[in-house]
């Protein structure tokens, strides 16, 4: 297993990396595995599993409660639609403890709280004439809600939420300044400063804004990372993720823009809006918006068909919008043979990784070379370092590892191997392989590539590898001892 001062070089080995992940999630995760300790001994793992669908119910108990409050006509669409958007529950999938499902739910309390705190402060001319009403408490209430969960969301992610929240806090400031200088927001601004405070305390580093990199093989990586990419404005996807109401957004947009509205309402136009359109460009650049993005389109829904007065009316619109998201959930249930048949390899595949992954466990530390994409799973499974990973930070060990795979020289490849210290070599398809690592490199791929010569002829290895094992998918090697 590794030891505790390798515990950050499971990716990058020998180097290592410095964790862009936070500590919240973690300490959820850790929370959760003391209450399951009593069903099982695999504590962490199932709770990690279970940590984001559990997130997802706490953010629909949430919506529901506070949708309730501020008596939305079709609040039941925002609940629809953050309970069935592919999308969010792909953010807050079982067995998927990302940082994301985290980010989800405080930034939904985040933006909510600031509605319903938008809302309160603009039916008031003046605070000091309510200083002990009930709407004065509410409004307090509201603000400190608001800011904890900002300065939590912040703490998880120091880019999606961030973002969100300089966009908020600069929206607020143009309608109504009182929003964000107020003394009813003074104890949340203290509460704001104390958490982020502790973060840092906590974290002993500045976050890195490592998405914005440029170097070449940063692009070329990014391009095979799904919540990288650039989604078209003419993509399908958007109507997988939202329905067919997002074709009519914009004319429910003019309506609600036209319409004269109360002081309360034309707060929370513009405060909503603005999210709306700001996520809507941001997950054009990236698609790792698209949370966002779906998250805030459900909740503006309810007051974008305010106008419609007819419920049935907008039940039909609802039912019929949502036509492209059933389509999408029903090929993901029951997908057809091709779809069948490339997920029965995968599985396949994952069983025969972790088979040779756990012939690797040893209490000594013997590092690996795999294909970057499956480098993750090696690890976890053969409690190894591995050279290259699916971090951003391991990007020079997925430069390494690629032109390992890629080499022709053997001198070169031996190289790698050496300043690595690697011990052990997962082989992987050959051609896809080759496509990947070229997708990183973006050179003229070799005629005969080192990868192709492990994974379909191991007897024509170089000297150096020694042929281990081998499953249907997968062949594994050891680097010869020179001593």
């Amino acid at each position: 297993m590794l030891r505790a001062d390798d515990a950050r070089a499971f990716e990058n080995f020998p180097q290592g990396t410095t964790p862009h992940t936070t500590a919240p999630l973690d300490y959820l995760i850790l929370g959760l595995s003391l209450l399951l300790k009593p069903f099982t001994v695999h504590t962490l793992d199932l709770a990690g599993a279970f940590v984001s669908p559990l997130l997802a119910l706490l953010g629909g108990w949430f919506l529901w409660w506070w949708s309730r409050r501020m008596q939305f006509r079709y609040r039941w669409v925002t609940l629809s639609l953050y309970a069935i958007s592919p999308i969010l529950v792909h953010g807050t999938a079982l067995g998927r403890p990302d940082h994301q499902s985290l980010s989800i739910l405080l930034v939904a309390i985040a933006i909510c709280a600031a509605w319903s705190f938008q809302n309160l402060q603009a039916l008031n001319v003046s605070s000091d004439d309510i200083r002990e009403s009930r709407i004065a408490l509410r409004i307090r209430g509201w603000a400190m809600i608001s800011t904890t969960a900002w300065a939590l969301a912040i703490w998880v992610s120091a880019y999606e939420p961030l973002v969100l929240f300089l966009i908020v806090i600069t929206t607020s400031f143009l309608v109504n300044r009182r929003a964000l200088f107020g003394r009813d927001r003074r104890a949340g601004w203290i509460l704001f400063a104390v958490i982020v405070v502790i973060a840092l305390l906590i974290e002993r580093r500045i976050p890195s804004l490592s998405i914005f990199h440029s170097s070449a093989i940063f692009r070329n990586w990014s391009r095979t990372v799904g919540e990288l990419v650039h989604v078209s404005p003419t993509n399908p996807v958007w109507l997988h993720w939202c329905g067919y109401f997002l074709l009519i957004t914009p004319v429910l947009i003019w309506i609600s823009m036209s319409r004269d509205r109360g002081r309360s309402e034309v707060a929370a136009r513009w405060f909503v809006l603005v999210l709306l359109v700001a996520t809507y460009g941001l997950t054009i650049w990236q698609a790792r918006w698209g949370y966002f993005f779906v998250l805030i389109f459900s909740l503006a829904l309810p007051f974008l068909l305010a106008p419609i007065k007819s419920p049935p009316a907008v039940w039909i619109a609802f039912a019929l919008s949502i036509f492209p998201i059933l389509r999408d959930w029903d090929e993901r249930l029951w997908p057809n043979e091709t779809q069948l048949a490339a997920r029965v390899e995968r599985r396949s595949e994952s069983v025969q990784l972790r088979e040779l992954a756990l012939s690797l466990r040893s209490r000594d530390v013997h590092p690996f070379l795999a294909p970057w994409w499956l480098s993750p799973s090696v690890a976890y499974w053969s409690g190894q370092p591995g050279v290259a990973g699916s971090s951003h930070e391991s990007l020079n060990g997925n430069e390494d590892s690629a032109r390992f795979f890629l080499s022709d020289d053997l001198q070169r490849a031996r190289e790698i191997l050496q300043s690595h210290r690697v011990t052990w070599i997962f082989a992987y398809d050959s051609e896809r392989m080759a496509q990947n690592c070229a997708a990183i490199l973006n050179p003229a791929l070799p005629l005969h590539p080192l990868c192709r010569v492990l994974d379909r002829s191991p007897g024509q290895a170089p000297r150096f590898l020694i042929f281990t094992a081998q499953t249907a998918a997968f062949k594994l090697y050891r680097v010869a001892d020179e001593r």
